[in-house]
């Protein structure tokens, strides 16, 4: 492993030196992250040279800019973290964006918001752009312009063999169908082009209420996502932080002017005795201040389902108790531009809302405690069965997300591309 060094231009750490198991962390530290190495790749041209070295020494690459999303995975790899491929690049004419692997959604959006323009954020400014259109994406905006993978039109790549490509749908549709929501099991992006979206106006924030409210925020949030147009997005929080009495938030964003986005919030209004309300005029560079989530590494136990319907047993079930020991229940609506065509792995996303449950495993019975709760939960309303891509837990798979045939095609186009299997995504598509 010594000769990596001689390999690449980057910062290389090996087992036993210093700084090596901090480096190999993952953004999720109840999640151990075995690995061979760990480099900080210089440019694109390193990361060609990484994969060249790894695929003649026997072993693979994992990517990660910081680890959101791992699963521990990673026997036999080399870690790559992609943080300097950091280039963003607007053109504002032609409504585009360049970003490279290591850039996080934030960056992205600070350099659109001066033009008017905007990618397609999710909720925390820290993941990468290129770790969730990988992934396919949801959204602030989904509703209005779907899948975070359906903006995205050209990709720079280093493929099995250590070259460096560029593809679009016209010269490589398979290998681009499959990275546009099918994870990075496929080839290394090393930078991505996206289609950005028009933003000239946005309304956001949080309502905080006791969760003695709860039952009248559950209304009056199926009363607006009901008739919500699509430049609406609504989430619901049901919320226990330690030391703390439990609440309900509702967590909301509009494409459009304040005095519209109130009225058609105004169900929220005749809940009395909010905590807090953090509505207001916002650019779309400070969304990451709506749901405000830690931007420091820390234990955590996800679980998510998609919802059938948010009909009267569902709502009943999923707020009548309380939810600890889970920290947090979101439910997202979805709908909208996500149930049109995509040419992607996932396709139309058909189900209204998503449900997002958290917890922190702080030891095993806690852990155990977690689980149980989030299995409670799940088991007590309509589920479709399968889950959003971005949205697994370590303990899924790909068959948890994709129907059968798509898994199949992603596999098939796997075998082409990366025959000696030299790349190792979060969630491998042969597991």
């Amino acid at each position: 492993m010594n000769a990596l060094r001689s390999a690449v231009r980057g910062d290389v750490l090996l087992p036993g030196e210093p700084g090596f198991e901090a480096s190999r962390r993952p953004w999720n530290l109840a999640v151990d992250q075995p690995v061979a190495a760990v480099v900080e790749a210089a440019d694109a041209d390193d990361v060609a040279a990484l994969v060249r070295y790894a695929r003649s020494a026997g072993l693979g690459v994992a990517t990660q800019p910081n680890g959101h999303g791992a699963t521990g995975r990673t026997d036999g790899t080399i870690l790559l973290r992609t943080r300097r491929l950091d280039e963003v690049r607007i053109d504002p004419a032609a409504r585009r964006a360049r970003v490279g692997a290591g850039v996080p959604s934030g960056r992205l959006q600070a350099a659109a918001a001066p033009h008017g323009l905007t990618g397609l954020p999710g909720s925390s400014p820290i993941v990468s752009v290129t770790g969730v259109a990988l992934g396919g994406g949801l959204s602030w905006f989904g509703r209005a312009h779907g899948w975070v993978a359906d903006s995205v039109t050209a990709m720079d790549i280093v493929d099995a063999d250590g070259r460096r490509r560029r593809i679009t749908v016209g010269t490589d549709p398979d290998l681009f169908w499959a990275l546009r929501g099918g994870g990075g099991d496929f080839a290394i992006v090393t930078s991505l082009e996206l289609a950005l979206h028009p933003a000239p106006h946005l309304y956001g924030g949080r309502m905080l209420w006791p969760a003695e409210h709860t039952a009248r925020v559950m209304d009056a949030y199926r009363q607006i996502t009901a008739e919500a147009p699509d430049e609406l997005t609504v989430w619901l929080d049901l919320l226990h932080f330690p030391g703390s009495d439990p609440m309900v938030a509702v967590d909301a964003t509009y494409l459009g002017d304040e005095h519209r986005a109130r009225n058609l919030l105004s169900p929220l209004d005749r809940v009395p005795h909010p905590l807090s309300d953090s509505r207001r005029t916002m650019t779309v560079a400070e969304l990451g201040t709506i749901t405000a989530e830690p931007t420091d590494p820390g234990a955590g136990s996800s679980r998510a389902e998609l919802l059938t319907d948010l009909d009267d047993a569902t709502a009943k079930s999923l707020s009548a108790d309380p939810i600890a020991p889970l920290l947090s229940v979101q439910i997202r609506h979805l709908g909208g531009a996500f149930t049109r065509p995509s040419d992607s792995p996932h396709g139309p996303l058909t189900e209204p809302y998503a449900l997002y449950m958290f917890g922190i495993p702080s030891d095993p019975a806690a852990a155990e405690a977690v689980d149980a709760r989030q299995r409670a939960l799940s088991g007590s309303v309509a589920v479709s069965g399968r889950k959003p891509f971005t949205f697994l837990n370590p303990a899924e798979t790909v068959a948890d997300a994709f129907a059968p045939a798509t898994v199949n095609r992603l596999r098939r186009i796997k075998d082409h591309h990366d025959p000696h299997n030299v790349f190792r995504s979060n969630f491998p598509v042969h597991a």
